[in-house]
C-alpha cells in the first residue's frame, strides 16, 4: 500500500528539514524575538541596552522562581507555595536587617548580610521542605499540600509585620552589616548583579540536570515514578529533593526583590507562583513530567516578563496585561498538548525510563 503520510511527516522521518516541527520546538525562541520586534517599533526607548538590562533584572526574580518550579514539575509535581515563600524570605531577610532585639541581655543583635542571606536560604529550604514531606511520604496531592503551605507561609509573613512593610534595609554601618541593597542596585561589568544570580543558578541547575545521577532521578520520577523505583530510583528522596531546591530559589529571588525595592512586605510575591508555571509551561517543559530544559525555561520567562514590561513601557492598562498573560498561557499548553500528542504512546518498563538527554529534545 502506498505511504500517504503527509510531505513534513515524510521529512522527519528521513530526517530532512521539517518547518513545523522547528517552529513548534523553537516557538519560546521564537516568541521573544517576535516581542523584540513590536514593541521596538511601538516605542523608540524599548530597543536600547539599559532597558534591556532593566527588563533583564525584572526577569532575573520569575526566573528564579521558574528554575525552582521547572524542576518540580519535571517530577510531575507543582508548588503553588513559592509566591509566599518569596514573600516570606523577603520579610524574614527586613526582619533580620532592622535588629533583633534580645531582651534578655538587652542588646540589639544586627547580623552581617552573610548570615542575614544563610539564614533566609535555610527559612526557604525548611518550607520546600515542608512541602516535600507532605507530598513524598504522606502522599498528599501536590496541589492541595502547596496550595496549604501558600497560605501559611503569606500568613506568618503578615503576622511578623502586622500587614506592615520593613522599608529600611541599610542596615548600620558602625556595625558592619551594610550593602544588602547591593543585590538589587550593583552592577558587574554593567550587568545588574541579580541576573548575574539568575545566570549561576541556571548554570548549577542545568549541570545538575544533564551531568548528574541526581538529574537523571529526576527526569525518570516525571517520566514513570513506578518505572523508576523499581529501577533503584530513591523516587522519595527525589521528590523531597526537588521540594527544597525549588523553596531555596523562591528564597534567593525573596533576597534580590527585597534588595531592589530597598522594602519587604509581606504580600510581595503575590500570584508569582502563576508566572512560573507559565514561565515553565511557554518554555515547553511538560505538566505532566519528565520533559522540560533550563534553557527553554528561561526563555519562557524572558518571554513574559518582556511581554509585561514591554506593555508597560506602551501604557497598556495592567487589567489588559493580565488578558495577554493569560492568552499567552493558553496558548502555550495547547502548544505542548499538540507537540507531546504527536508522539507515539509507549507502555514504560523498569528498564525505559526517561533521560536528561530525551528531556532536552521536548
Amino acid at each position: 500500500m502506498a505511504d500517504i503520510t503527509s510531505p513534513s511527516k515524510q521529512a522527519s522521518r528521513s530526517g530532512g528539514f521539517d518547518l513545523a516541527r522547528l517552529l513548534l520546538e523553537g516557538r519560546a525562541f521564537f516568541a521573544l524575538i517576535a516581542i523584540i520586534i513590536v514593541f521596538s517599533v511601538l516605542s523608540p526607548v524599548y530597543f536600547t541596552v539599559n532597558n534591556f538590562l532593566v527588563m533583564s533584572s525584572h526577569v532575573a526574580i520569575f526566573g528564579l522562581l521558574a528554575i525552582g518550579m521547572l524542576l518540580v514539575i519535571l517530577t510531575g509535581g507543582i508548588d503553588l507555595s513559592v509566591g509566599s515563600t518569596l514573600g516570606l524570605s523577603g520579610v524574614v531577610a527586613g526582619f533580620l536587617m532592622q535588629g533583633v532585639t534580645m531582651d534578655a541581655f538587652g542588646i540589639v543583635a544586627y547580623p552581617p548580610v552573610w548570615a542575614v542571606v544563610v539564614l533566609t536560604l535555610a527559612l526557604g529550604a525548611f518550607v520546600g521542605a515542608i512541602n516535600g514531606v507532605l507530598i513524598a511520604f504522606f502522599k498528599v496531592p501536590a496541589f492541595v499540600a502547596t496550595l496549604g503551605v501558600l497560605y501559611v507561609a503569606r500568613g506568618v509573613a503578615l503576622l511578623m509585620t502586622n500587614g506592615l512593610t520593613y522599608n529600611n534595609l541599610a542596615g548600620r554601618a558602625e556595625l558592619g552589616n551594610t550593602g544588602f541593597d547591593w543585590l538589587g542596585f550593583n552592577r558587574l561589568f554593567s550587568v545588574p548583579i541579580g541576573v548575574i544570580i539568575l545566570v549561576v543558578v541556571a548554570v548549577i541547575a542545568s549541570i545538575m540536570l544533564n551531568r548528574t545521577a541526581f538529574g537523571r532521578w529526576i527526569y525518570s520520577t516525571g517520566g514513570n515514578a513506578r518505572a523508576a523505583e523499581l529501577s533503584g530510583v530513591p523516587v522519595r528522596f527525589t521528590t523531597l529533593m526537588v521540594y527544597i531546591l525549588s523553596g531555596m530559589c523562591a528564597a534567593i529571588a525573596g533576597l534580590v526583590l527585597s534588595s531592589q525595592l530597598t522594602s519587604a512586605g509581606p504580600t510581595a510575591g503575590t500570584t508569582y507562583e502563576l508566572t512560573a508555571i507559565a514561565a515553565v509551561v511557554v518554555g515547553g517543559a511538560a505538566l505532566t513530567g519528565g520533559r522540560g530544559t533550563i534553557r527553554g525555561t528561561l526563555l519562557g520567562a524572558f518571554v513574559i516578563g518582556f511581554l509585561g514590561d514591554g506593555l508597560v513601557i506602551i501604557g497598556v492598562s495592567s487589567y489588559w496585561q493580565t488578558v495577554f498573560t493569560g492568552a499567552v498561557i493558553v496558548l502555550a499548553v495547547l502548544l505542548n498538548s499538540i507537540q507531546y500528542g504527536r508522539r507515539p504512546k509507549r507502555t514504560a518498563t523498569a528498564a525505559e525510563t526517561p533521560s536528561p538527554q530525551q528531556g532536552s529534545k521536548a
